[in-house]
């Protein structure tokens, strides 16, 4: 058995001349969750849709569970479970009725789970799916996509909607039911304080690519914010590790990565930051919104460009 549990290799997407995805390349363990974060329209969908092969890539290769999702589609979904943004159900159907129409398209149907799920999740089994209310229906998308015991679960901003409480129960489900039990999660969101804690690793979609896959403890302690007093419109700090400046009141507050090489080269320069930790949201922000968007090395260059305007 293979120990990685999907992985995209330099995959391209295009819808017309547009490019949705633009090289993207991605390895995930088993066992693992992985938050896959990006704005709306990013692309993440797209990837989603493409792991279990509704959509055909049209550059690079992908493999889930070792599988081709072009050849091998069926099989993809029978080992996945796989909850939509915007999950269709047969709303004519009772909750109850739902679970036994499903079971047969799945070998490794566990309808005593299912059932467990019902009780656990507080689903009125006897009402029908048109009259659940938004969270009702999360859980019973959750339900749907976990009854058959999959190797691969993957969520498409499956709190979008729901109330702060509705999300925290549905995340502290996830944990319950899939960290517990070492599933291997993709979950998309934009919701990032959401996923913080459960993620075990963050990728960061931005402008078609990955623009930052690592362990969540790993960007945490790597990425920081540090506060030194405007002094000249220098900034010691290699251009490669800035991700984003903002000036205040006298003081600039520089998004770094490596944070320790960083301060090292702001103590060589007789500067001794303030250090910051930062959320998932504000290295999300970092990232992706910090120079108006850019990233890479354009984005670095173009922020020491701004630096002496910002500074005068």
């Amino acid at each position: 058995m293979t120990e990685t549990a999907l992985m995209l290799n330099d995959v391209t997407k295009r819808f017309g001349t547009h490019n949705v995805l633009n090289g993207v390349s991605l390895k995930v363990p088993r066992g693992e969750t992985v938050a896959f974060l990006g704005r709306n329209g990013a692309g993440k969908t797209t990837t989603l849709r493409m792991l279990i092969g509704l959509l055909q890539p049209d550059d690079g290769s992908i493999s889930v569970m070792g599988l081709d999702p072009g050849s091998k589609a069926i099989e993809i979904r029978r080992r996945t479970g796989y909850l939509a943004e915007d999950q269709q159900m047969f709303g004519w159907m009772t909750v109850e009725e739902l679970i036994r129409f499903m079971a047969p398209f799945y070998p490794s149907w566990d309808h005593g789970l299912a059932i467990g799920y019902v009780q656990q999740f507080e689903l009125p089994a006897h009402a029908r799916v048109r009259q659940l209310s938004k969270g009702q229906t999360m859980r019973l998308g959750l339900l749907l996509a976990l009854a058959h015991r999959p190797e691969l679960v993957l969520l498409d901003d499956p709190v979008l909607g729901l109330d702060p409480v509705m999300r925290r129960k549905f995340n502290r489900d996830l944990i319950t039911h899939l960290q517990a039990e070492g599933r291997t999660v993709f979950y998309s969101s934009h919701l990032l304080y959401e996923v913080e804690p459960i993620a075990d690793r963050v990728a960061i979609l931005h402008g078609g690519s990955i623009v930052k896959y690592e362990r969540t403890e790993v960007l945490r302690a790597d990425v920081k914010r540090l506060v030194i007093p405007v002094v000249d419109t220098s900034l010691p700090v290699r251009h490669s590790h800035i991700l984003d400046v903002e000036c205040r009141s006298g003081e600039m507050a520089v998004v770094v990565s490596p944070a320790d090489r960083a301060i090292a080269d702001l103590r060589e320069s007789g500067y001794e930051p303030r250090i910051q930790d930062l959320s998932l949201d504000e290295i999300f922000e970092a990232y992706v919104v910090g120079s108006e968007g850019n990233t890479g090395e354009a984005q670095r260059a173009d922020l020491s460009e701004q630096l002496p305007e910002a500074l005068a």
